[in-house]
């Protein structure tokens, strides 16, 4: 193992602004090894690398390769057979295991060919000496970058966010992401999502309506594989990006991990879209009960997914292709971006674009 295993960004003692720092210089010190197992880093991280806006008056972020690591664990790369983009994952000590055993179930027959699973694919596993196992992931995006335009959008969103069928224990805002192969034709940077791959324009995407796009879960660092002959599993809170679930505030009692699962979508549902939008009324009484603070009262994943499937089936095609707007939004902005919409929609209806995109 590692003596040094990154983890927050760690500055060098007198590094100039835009410089490498200790979490990169652990990257740079492997390029040699990675580029010999079939991966090659950006400019920035192969040894002998000058920033190109030495001598200019710019700030060091308006250049390529003065965008450094975007993720504490995760660098990014590209697959030298194909020039595919990829994330490569170095695994922490204490949940790689975890991480790679439930990478490896999803990522292999049957599970890999259901269209059910919702995790994202291990592409590779590079094993370097002394170091941990790093993983390699195809580059994702984060799911609501860009927003969601429509509700037949959203409801794709969330057929998809419930299809999963693992104890993720952490599937939260930050790790559900979307396949942007279709969405970003010419792909985009990984740190500055915003811009062209080269860096000198904005990106260029399709909508989702357009493109529809795969949702998948990330980060299986928490999760586990429970056997079902069993009984329901019982196992210690473990805290991620969503610390409000009511079951974990004591942290000290044995508690079913899949109504916690249920307890987070709805809760993401609930935080950043009900109260950030208006017309997202019909999924109030099914979020009101994954929510519940009695986790035995909650409805399983099972549930969700018919209970959804009865709601969206009620939902008008012109409620689907309706625009998703902001709440107090200003009535400039909203007759501006209502005439847009409404002008899109009609090329994807003459173009028989669904109201609820879903990919082949």
């Amino acid at each position: 193992m590692s003596q040094y295993i990154p983890f927050l960004a760690d500055p060098i003692p007198g590094m100039q602004p835009g410089g490498i720092d200790r979490n990169e210089r652990w990257w740079v010190e492997r390029q040699e090894a990675l580029e010999q197992a079939g991966y090659m880093l950006r400019p920035r991280f192969r040894p002998g690398w000058q920033p190109s806006w030495t001598g200019t008056n710019k700030l060091y972020l308006d250049f390529e390769d003065g965008n450094g690591l975007r993720l504490r664990l995760g660098m990014d790369a590209t697959r030298i057979s194909d020039g595919k983009p990829v994330m490569l994952k170095m695994l922490p000590r204490e949940e790689g295991p975890h991480e790679l055993e439930i990478n490896k179930l999803f990522s292999t027959e049957p599970l890999v060919s259901d269209p059910r699973n919702h995790c994202v694919r291990l592409l590779d596993v590079i094993e370097l000496p002394n170091d941990p196992p790093i993983i390699v992931h195809p580059l994702l995006r984060p799911f609501f970058d860009p927003p969601l335009q429509t509700y037949g959008e959203f409801v794709t969103f969330f057929s998809h966010a419930c299809e999963n069928h693992v104890a993720h224990r952490d599937c939260t805002f930050g790790n559900i992401m979307l396949d942007p192969s279709d969405m970003f034709p010419e792909s985009f940077h990984p740190t500055a999502i915003h811009r062209s791959k080269d860096f000198r324009r904005k990106v260029k995407w399709y909508s989702r309506t357009r493109c529809p796009t795969r949702y998948l879960l990330i980060d299986f660092g928490l999760s586990r594989r429970y056997d079902p002959a069993n009984g329901p599993p019982l196992d210690m809170p473990i805290r991620g990006g969503d610390k409000s679930a009511p079951e974990h505030q004591d942290r000290v009692t044995r508690h079913n991990p899949f109504p916690t699962d249920v307890y987070y979508l709805g809760n993401l549902v609930r935080e950043d879209f009900m109260q950030k939008y208006r017309g997202f009324e019909f999924m109030e009484p099914l979020v009101n009960d994954m929510v519940q603070t009695d986790p035995t009262k909650r409805p399983t994943m099972d549930e969700v997914v018919t209970r959804f499937s009865e709601i969206r089936g009620k939902l008008s095609t012109w409620k689907l292709r309706s625009r998703i707007a902001r709440k107090y939004e200003l009535w400039p902005v909203t007759a501006w971006k209502s005439v847009n919409h409404w002008y899109h929609t009609v090329g994807y209806i003459l173009g028989r674009k669904a109201a609820i995109p879903e990919p082949k």
